[in-house]
């Protein structure tokens, strides 16, 4: 895979775990994916399978492999049946940001050797707001960020954007209410939290959409399928649906056409951009 393609690179981020992070990051990817896009879909959530879970997909091998030199992506990656290609994150992950520059380039190495090459690169970050999440947010050239109705869930929330806003990144931060009664109370949670942000750290966010709470996602999950392919009729199928067509619309590329996942590792490693 050439690293020149304008890859568009995306964060998936909570500032807790229970909001449908995952569920979020697992229907956009297979959604894009149905409409004929290669994404590349990192399972950031150390430790865990939860990626894995909730496409029925299995491995050996995870990103740790490739860190060591023990595996090339090519075998690491897992195909999915819902078309969308993993690379299963495990404990592994947590050593991304701290890599030399020799071991950086061998990662993008990696990458650039991809017999495939994608059109997206989904990372679905751990929950918090842990070093290695906000190194993985800030290289990321998109940001979305879930939350719920819930005191914690939108203070947890504000605490990663105003995290991030420490570190100088004021932009492409994308606000998804998640599990909502329908648009209003999605427009609500965004505003109030929107507004939060403005008056304390003195940029907006942009609004991503939302998700209605549906009853049918824990199906889904007992099927081990995203629910954009086994229920795609489903009231929250379409909206995952309409997700995948906003991060479709992203831009590609930013900083003049530094885009791409050369992009992503260069500035996994370098001084943040100012705010």
């Amino acid at each position: 895979m050439s690293l020149k393609k304008p890859i568009k690179v995306v964060g998936v981020s909570s500032g807790k775990g229970g909001v449908g992070k995952t569920t979020v990051s697992v229907n956009i990817a297979a959604a894009l994916a149905k409409q004929g896009l290669d994404v590349l879909l990192l399972d950031g959530d150390l430790g865990l399978a939860n990626v894995q879970l909730a496409l029925g997909a299995a491995g050996e091998y995870n990103f740790s492999h490739v860190l060591s030199g023990e595996k090339t992506l090519d075998d690491v990656v897992i195909n999915t049946n819902s078309g969308v290609d993993l690379v299963p994150g495990a404990s592994g992950l947590k050593d991304l940001a701290s890599l030399s520059e020799k071991e950086t380039g061998s990662v993008i190495q990696a990458f650039s050797s991809l017999t495939k090459q994608y059109d997206i690169f989904l990372i679905d970050t751990a929950a918090g707001i842990s070093n290695s999440v906000v190194s993985l947010l800030g290289a990321c050239q998109h940001r979305i960020i879930v939350l719920k109705d819930d005191p914690s869930s939108i203070a947890d929330a504000y605490a990663t954007i105003k995290v991030l806003f420490l570190e100088g990144i004021t932009q492409d931060i994308y606000l998804l209410p998640n599990e909502v009664s329908g648009m209003d109370h999605g427009d609500q949670l965004f505003n109030n939290l929107n507004k939060v942000i403005v008056k304390f750290l003195g940029f907006e966010a942009s609004y991503a959409g939302f998700v209605r709470k549906d009853d049918v996602i824990p199906l889904a999950w007992k099927k081990a399928m995203p629910i954009v392919s086994c229920l795609p009729n489903s009231q929250s199928a379409r909206e995952f649906r309409n997700l995948a067509n906003f991060v479709n619309n992203l831009p590609s590329d930013v900083d003049n056409n530094n885009g791409g996942l050369q992009f992503f590792f260069n500035q996994l490693h370098s001084p943040r951009r100012s705010a």
